[in-house]
């Protein structure tokens, strides 16, 4: 049986700036005379506070904190800081409001819709990720329409500042996230873009991710990595002893998986998928034969999997996605047929086994069913960006005959980082330019078609570099 949790890019497709048209990057660096300065004119919002101000060029970039209710439904009762960043462009352009679902990376960076619009980017922590959490914390409250709350406040104020059309965006987790908010508070934003976002509708159905590992790639890969696979279970007793090794010397503990064999299993069972999260067909060359030494054998699988992950110090991060997955998200269960006989504990790895015992989780059933059901029949606006070969995009969102202006598109041969520069050539212009026009910045001239769509904003090699951080999750 398969747990729900696997490596995920804490990926931000940070890209583009400063475009034609727009405003010159420089005049994002000082206020207008006789305007307030932009500084000002966040700080004075309720609730909002400074962490630091960091020089960006062509921007500028604030580091913030926002209190926010710890029960969206009875805000009396308690508060908590909620981490966000903004990267001001000008008021004058469109904004986008990002998040990982996971923490925010306070290195500035830029989404792709923000690139492509040329704007303005709000970034928030997810809350009960460290530090946006409450103290002490009510696990009871961490769902996504508490999330989708907080967002719904912090575009509130910020509405007040950055008056032009809003777009919502993020990625695996995030995806969801945009569309979870889009879904509960539907006229906050004029558009949403969630890339690579799974949509686990039915959490005791998962016969798509069996169907997908038993057709994606080559077969002479397939079958490459179910033997590196299957030979790491074989030789589970050399390879766990340079396991406990790596433990000793990393002062790692194995108290909330419960121990250093459960964490073992758990790192081999997410080989396979990892690779296809973050690999393509071109790394099977890379796959080592069975045969390959033990040390050599240790070193793939920890370069696929990470056997730090399922340690207490890599999976305490993670307490709040692990939560939600076995709470309301759902996790990805497969079957191993060429591992029959090989492993110990099956049924064990359920997003249960990698949270605290103190921390009381209870199923809700129908969560997803009701997100599924309004982004086919009241979607609208809506774009779902997926990578071929990305595990992750075998339960993909779908739209019924009531969405409107919304669409689905696939990567050809993309993996977990898909993006809408990787779609083919007609569907890329498509997405960009309906971005375009849902920002309210599309020209007269890609808005009859005479122009191609392009991204507004200039290339900049610190900004857009996609960070690509293996980390254990979805």
């Amino acid at each position: 049986m398969r747990k729900a949790l696997r490596w995920l890019l804490s990926l931000t497709v940070l890209i583009g700036a400063a475009g034609a048209g727009s405003v010159p990057a420089g005049a994002a660096t000082a206020a207008e005379p006789g305007v307030k300065d932009i500084k000002d004119r966040i700080l004075a919002i309720p609730g909002m506070s400074l962490i630091e101000e960091k020089p960006v060029d062509g921007y500028r970039y604030f580091v913030l904190n926002y209190k926010q209710p710890i029960d969206h439904r009875h805000p009396s009762k308690g508060s908590f800081k909620q981490r966000l960043t903004v990267l001001h462009k000008d008021t004058d352009r469109p904004t986008v409001f990002q998040t990982s679902g996971y923490n925010v990376s306070t290195t500035a960076g830029r989404s792709e819709p923000t690139k492509i619009i040329d704007g303005n980017q709000v970034s928030m922590e997810y809350r009960f990720f460290t530090p946006s959490r409450p103290d002490p914390a009510d696990w009871s409250k961490l769902d996504i329409w508490q999330a989708a709350s907080d967002q719904h406040r912090i575009f509130k104020a910020l509405k007040k500042v950055y008056g032009k059309n809003w777009l919502a965006t993020g990625a695996s987790k995030g995806g969801m996230t945009a569309t979870y908010f889009r879904r509960f508070y539907p006229n906050d934003m004029d558009g949403t873009v969630a890339y690579v976002a799974p949509n686990d509708v039915n959490n005791r159905e998962d016969s798509r991710y069996d169907r997908f590992f038993e057709t994606v790639g080559s077969k002479e890969c397939r079958d490459a990595l179910n033997a590196v696979q299957r030979e790491a279970l074989v030789r589970r007793d050399e390879m766990t002893g340079l396991y406990k090794k790596w433990a000793k010397d990393n002062d790692a503990t194995f108290k909330t998986v419960g121990s250093l064999d459960k964490a073992y299993e758990s790192v081999v069972l997410d080989m396979v998928w990892a690779f296809w999260q973050y690999s393509s067909e071109k790394d099977c060359a890379d796959v080592p034969k069975p045969d390959v030494s033990t040390d050599k054998l240790y070193a793939y699988v920890d370069a696929i999997s990470g056997f730090s992950a399922y340690a207490d110090q890599g999976l305490s991060t993670y307490t709040p996605y692990y939560y939600q997955a076995g709470t309301e998200l759902g996790a990805p269960t497969l079957e191993y047929p060429h591992l029959d006989g090989l492993l110990r504990y099956p049924g064990y790895f359920t997003p249960r086994a990698y949270v605290p015992r103190d921390i009381p989780m209870e199923w809700k059933s129908g969560v997803m069913r009701d997100v599924d059901r309004w982004v086919k029949n009241r979607g609208e606006r809506m774009m779902f960006v997926y990578g071929e070969n990305d595990p992750w995009g075998a339960e993909p969102f779908r739209l019924g005959k009531k969405a409107k202006d919304s669409y689905v598109f696939f990567a050809p041969g993309a993996n977990h980082g898909a993006n809408v520069a990787g779609l083919t050539a007609g569907e890329k212009e498509k997405a960009t330019s309906e971005i375009l026009e849902w920002a309210g910045v599309a020209s007269p001239s890609v808005r009859s078609g005479e122009t191609a769509a392009k991204p507004l904003a200039e290339p900049d090699a610190d900004l857009d570099r996609q960070r690509m951080e293996r980390t254990l999750r979805p």
